[in-house]
């Protein structure tokens, strides 16, 4: 394909990406295939020959629409939401074009130049302490990872490798090994499985705290375990706390928590993916209330922002701590610039070497929306959830199970577990509308997440009058 017929087809493909999206809620929310429909519908081996756009564009629908789950859909409630706009898509096709490998600054100085004042500026429509901005020679900073969870393993990481340090300049005969079988990390018992993945990950032990009946950890249940832990000669180094979590979007007291970990010389993370994008509004801002305590912080304006897949932030108060842990320099990554302060090398940050130039998808958004859009944006999500909380409540079949603060609402048929489980089988089964489950209290609840970019009022209540009627249905089948 040559630059004329690009030109033409790109054209086509932009026409076919707005009609999918303009016409969404036609299609069927939840695809009806079994595994391993695809297999048999392309051949076993790639061609040998060359084959015709035409031929490919004519395989979207017969191959992969059948089999999508559309994210993006005003009848998709499963989850937390994944983010999608206009302007996200045309920076990602800009960000394609470059195809820049964005491991130093000499890779190329605007991927990581942008990078650097992209996370500055969300930063400050965060109102995050001066601690974490780079500015021109703030010690902290920002980066974009792939993932909370690649968030969370690099904090847990850093703080294994600042723990050590420090035992070891005090005990210069204190083995690695020796110290990383008595680390101890902590989360809550309603963190994402993500922060226990990455203690498998790191080789450390992962503690859950029990949480309160708003399924938040508090102060004092932090501190008990910190005093049995530390007496039976453990070293509790590490404390990943959660600002909206995944089953109920319940918020860790951090101004709690805080002052512990502080005082305990415990890295305290804030894993913030989904909330996070919430607290550029200033009535949901004194959720991050604390954050002053925090040694790192990470959401994912991926989820909720309007930037599209891949795009989750993260800010260090002391970026040596995380570059130290990780640092690697081979001749052939070596650059003039490196030693003069004035750069970051963003392979120092994360897993990957390699990296894509994503923070374009920031710029673009950030300058077309503004934060008066986005605080919009937000604010409309809360009010659909704040509306569908009411017609739950005004329902005396069913119940909330968890404070409505954001854009999440979970509920449950009265009486058993087995009840609400066949509603949402019934639910799912009908492929109207996608919902996904979580537990709470030892209670199976539904989750009902406002997630696409195009939801309006009117989707909610057809929503709720689906499940509303599904409940019927069932309710009446059961003996009297």
């Amino acid at each position: 394909m040559e630059a004329a017929e690009f030109r033409r087809r790109g054209k086509e493909m932009v026409d076919y990406i707005a009609d999918y999206l303009e016409n969404i809620e036609k299609r069927q929310v939840y695809p009806d295939v079994e595994p391993g429909y695809l297999r048999s519908l392309i051949p076993e081996e790639a061609p040998e020959e060359p084959e015709s756009y035409e031929d490919v564009v004519k395989d979207i629908e017969r191959v992969i629409m059948p089999g999508v789950t559309h994210w993006h859909s005003p009848y998709f409630y499963a989850y937390f939401p994944t983010a999608n706009s206009f302007p996200a898509m045309l920076a990602d096709m800009l960000c394609g074009a470059i195809g820049c490998i964005g491991f130093s600054w000499a890779a190329s100085p605007a991927c990581t130049e942008l990078e650097t004042v992209m996370l500055d500026w969300l930063g400050k429509m965060l109102k995050l302490p001066d601690d974490f901005l780079a500015g021109t020679e703030g010690r902290g900073g920002g980066v974009i990872q792939g993932t909370a969870s690649e968030a969370s393993l690099m904090a847990l990481l850093a703080a294994r490798s600042r723990v050590i340090k420090l035992i070891q300049a005090d005990q210069p005969d204190r083995s690695e090994t020796d110290i990383i079988s008595k680390l101890l990390a902590y989360s809550s018992d309603q963190a994402h499985s993500s922060v226990e993945r990455a203690g498998m990950i790191a080789g450390v032990r992962m503690k859950k705290i029990s949480t309160d009946s708003k399924f938040a950890v508090r102060g004092d249940t932090l501190q008990r375990a910190l005093q049995e832990d530390r007496s039976a000669g453990l070293i509790p180094f590490y404390f990943c706390a959660t600002l909206g979590t995944t089953p109920s979007c319940a918020f860790d007291r951090i101004t709690e928590l805080g002052p512990i970990c502080r005082a305990e010389n415990i890295w305290m993370h804030i894993d913030a993916a989904y909330a996070g994008s919430a607290f550029i509004c200033p009535e949901f801002r004194p959720l991050l209330n604390g954050i002053e305590f925090a040694d790192s912080f990470n959401f994912n304006p991926h989820k909720w922002l309007l930037i599209n897949f891949d795009c989750s932030t993260m800010w260090v108060k002391n970026r040596s701590d995380i570059i130290g842990a990780f640092k690697i320099e081979p001749l052939y990554l070596k650059h003039d610039h490196q030693e003069s302060g004035l750069v970051t090398d963003y392979r120092h940050w994360q897993i990957p070497l390699g990296r894509r130039f994503r923070s374009l998808k920031m710029w673009f958004v950030f300058r077309m929306y503004g934060l008066k859009g986005l605080q919009a944006y937000i604010r409309k999500h809360v009010g659909l959830a704040k509306e569908f909380e009411c017609l739950v409540r005004a329902d005396q079949r069913f119940e909330i199970c968890a404070d409505v603060v954001l854009g999440l609402v979970c509920f449950r048929l009265k009486g058993s577990n087995e009840l609400t489980e066949t509603l949402l089988k019934r639910i799912n089964s009908a492929r109207k509308i996608h919902l996904v489950p979580c537990q709470l209290a030892g209670k199976f609840v539904l989750r009902f997440a406002i997630c696409a970019r195009t939801i309006q009022s009117r989707h909610v209540h057809e929503a709720w009058c689906h499940i509303s009627q599904l409940a019927s249905e069932l309710l009446q089948e059961l003996p009297h």
